[in-house]
């Protein structure tokens, strides 16, 4: 017994030999701009900025308006036209917007109207500067004496073979939709798909709405898409979300974008879903802002389908 004591003991003695004290340099917080911009085929360019939060300052809404940055400089060219972008807020928006301001948000005009304070982006509405295909889009934002630059190419798009949707053999009423595609073996291409019913002011995004051709280039393959609006509508049970309803009439939107664009989207996607766990690898999420800035500058070239559900 006094033998096993013994060898306890020094068990004991050698384990809290090996201790080391770890002291870890935590770099102090340094305020930095964070950019959102994107420009479409046929749209204006738009441009969010806002500048990064303490790890410890509040998250709230309020908290997320009150660090939108409203005296930017932002101009937008294509090479052969230089435009100056304008600030507008949701509480002034020039009349017959706000269609088009529900879309750019991603809210109703109520939601929008109701917030603590406005939401405001860059934009113009000179048509010169709407987006075209195969045109580059340069970006420079001037803040308090710094220039952040960027680009972005809209890409041609790429379509899908078809689209489809079929019912399910036990709920004929409901069904998803499926896609063929075929993949150009000589391009590497990105995409984001989304989708909408007919007459809802924006789209949905699925969970995981970015995707490449890294796994099926050069490959033909059918797919499956399921109802991304299905999960925010109250009139489906829980055993109806994913599927499409007969009778539905709903748009795709598959849109193009470039390889650093996708990056950053991809590894911010990664991000969110892996938000909280203790086992998920820390994620650097890349940028394509030059100058210090934070954030991405994307142009987006859509492929757009509508499919009315139906055997």
């Amino acid at each position: 017994m006094e033998f096993r004591v013994l060898i306890f003991l020094c068990g004991l003695f050698v384990l809290n030999a090996c201790t080391k004290e770890v002291k870890i340099d935590i770099p102090g917080y340094e305020k930095q701009l964070v950019v959102d911009g994107s420009i479409r085929e046929g749209e204006p360019p738009i441009v969010l900025l806002s500048a990064t939060q303490n790890i410890y300052a509040p998250t709230d809404i309020s908290a997320y308006l009150s660090s939108f940055v409203p005296d930017a400089v932002v101009t937008v060219s294509d090479g052969s036209t230089t435009v100056t972008l304008t600030k507008v807020c949701t509480n002034d928006l020039p009349p017959g917007t706000e269609a088009y301001a529900e879309a750019i948000f991603g809210m109703s005009i109520q939601e929008l109207q109701a917030l603590p304070s406005p939401l405001c982006i860059y934009t113009s509405f000179d048509p010169s500067i709407f987006g075209q295909i195969g045109k580059t889009y340069a970006l420079t934002i001037s803040h308090q004496g710094k220039t952040y630059t960027s680009s972005t190419k809209i890409e041609t798009p790429v379509g899908l073979d078809y689209l489809n949707w079929k019912p399910e053999a036990n709920t004929p009423t409901l069904g998803n939709l499926y896609g063929f595609m075929t993949d150009n073996p000589s391009t590497s291409d990105n995409f984001m798909w989304e989708m909408k019913h007919i007459g809802d002011p924006f789209y949905s995004k699925p969970f995981g709405p970015f995707f490449n051709d890294q796994f099926f280039n050069g490959l033909a393959f059918e797919f499956t898409l399921y109802n991304p609006m299905s999960f925010n509508d109250s009139t489906y049970t829980e055993s109806e979300r994913g599927f499409f309803r007969q009778g539905d009439t709903v748009v795709l939107r598959l849109s193009k974008l470039g390889k650093a664009e996708y990056q950053f989207f991809d590894k911010k996607y990664n991000q969110i879903f892996s938000s909280g766990s203790p086992f998920a690898t820390p994620i650097n999420i890349p940028s394509n802002i030059e100058g210090g800035a934070l954030g991405v500058w994307a142009g987006f070239s859509a492929w757009m389908d509508t499919v009315i559900c139906l055997p």
